[in-house]
């Protein structure tokens, strides 16, 4: 009986060994959830990013509108006929009155 009591010591000593240390432990597990859910919540920032791409895309296939905005935006492109005004200096910052 005595050895039978002895080897469920040493057999819960080692289940419990290697519950709290080396490969597969609880304190590994915490460390790989945390890295899943931070792997997890970076796909949905690359996935919500994906969306508006495949948006402009689409937009780009269909029609002039996106085409002409871009080109205003980022060409500098004007329009025959229209004038182009260029606001230089100035304060951007928009300041309320101190009361």
């Amino acid at each position: 009986m005595k050895f039978f009591v002895i080897a469920l010591i040493v057999l819960l000593g080692l289940l419990q060994y290697r519950l709290w240390s080396g490969d597969n432990s609880l304190p590994e597990y915490f460390v790989l959830q945390k890295q899943i859910a931070a792997q997890q919540e970076g796909n949905a920032k690359l996935n919500e990013r994906n969306q508006v791409l495949k948006e402009e895309i689409i937009d780009l296939k269909s029609g002039t509108e996106a085409i002409e905005e871009r080109a205003r935006n980022e060409l500098g492109m004007v329009k025959e006929g229209e004038t182009f005004y260029r606001v230089v200096g100035g304060d951007r910052s928009v300041s309320s009155p101190s009361q």
